[in-house]
């Protein structure tokens, strides 16, 4: 276990440096969120390899659902970096610490973003890595459990993230909120979305202990998404650009699906 945990620490590191390297040249750090999803794949898939393909299903299952999940996600933030260019979230944060602090781009962009998200994505996604570990566990109800929840969450995401693209593809609703299908019930579905399937997957690792142990995953996931680089920060941009946006919060909840409250 040791050994398959330190191949995927090596191989995530190269990666990142290599992906700061490539920032450093385009003078952009904000398709790092296209990676937060691609790299967790990568872990999955190298601990599968690892494994020597295991006869077992549960490294099978576990891969497969990071994998459905990563790769979908990848893919649309990867094309909506195409189409837009600079996210003015990393814009802000690399101006205010530069400004702050100092520090060139390259040093921004390394410590602030790269070295700062590599531990992040690799504890978010250990139960994609402990998960597999013991293969002479057979699956049980936890993991057909763990195995829906996800699931759900692949399909909420995809459902959200499709419903935005589609309401800001219509010039007409520029600057205005989003507030119809899934909307409607979750200012954020698509982190709704997130944990749902990062819990429903350590569901599926918990039936062994080595996958138990890999708790800190989705609650680190939960907490990013909750309380820090998720809604919290997400919303202080929009509060300041959707005029509508104070009444949006007033009667829609923050994260988990709820019918709207009424309003004055």
């Amino acid at each position: 276990m040791g050994s398959i945990l330190a191949v995927n620490a090596a191989l995530l590191f190269v990666l990142i440096i290599g992906l700061w390297l490539y920032s450093l040249k385009i003078k952009d750090v904000s398709f790092i969120d296209a990676f937060w999803a691609f790299g967790m794949v990568i872990l999955a898939v190298s601990t599968f390899i690892q494994l020597g393909s295991p006869g077992d299903l549960r490294p099978l299952l576990i891969t497969g659902l990071t994998a459905i999940w990563g790769l979908r996600l990848s893919i649309h933030l990867y094309t909506r970096w195409r189409a837009h260019g600079i996210d003015p979230r990393y814009a802000r944060i690399m101006g205010s610490v530069m400004e702050k602090k100092g520090w060139s781009f390259a040093k921004a962009s390394l410590l602030q973003v790269f070295l700062l998200q590599a531990p992040l994505l690799y504890i978010v996604c250990l139960p994609a890595q402990l998960g597999q570990m013991e293969t002479t566990v057979p699956l049980g109800p936890l993991a057909i459990l763990g195995t829906i929840i996800a699931l759900i969450g692949i399909a909420f995401e995809s459902i959200g993230d499709a419903q935005l693209k589609t309401f800001k593809s219509n010039p007409n609703n520029k600057g205005k909120v989003l507030d119809s299908g899934l909307w409607r019930y979750t200012r954020h579905p698509n982190y709704f979305g997130d944990c749902c399937t990062w819990w429903g997957i350590y569901l599926v690792a918990a039936e062994t202990i080595t996958g138990l142990m890999s708790l800190p995953g989705p609650l680190l996931l939960t907490f990013l998404l909750m309380k820090w680089s998720g809604v919290p920060l997400l919303e202080r941009g929009l509060a300041k650009t959707r005029p509508g946006y104070a009444d949006y919060i007033a009667r829609t909840s923050s994260f988990f699906p709820w019918p709207p409250r009424p309003t004055k």
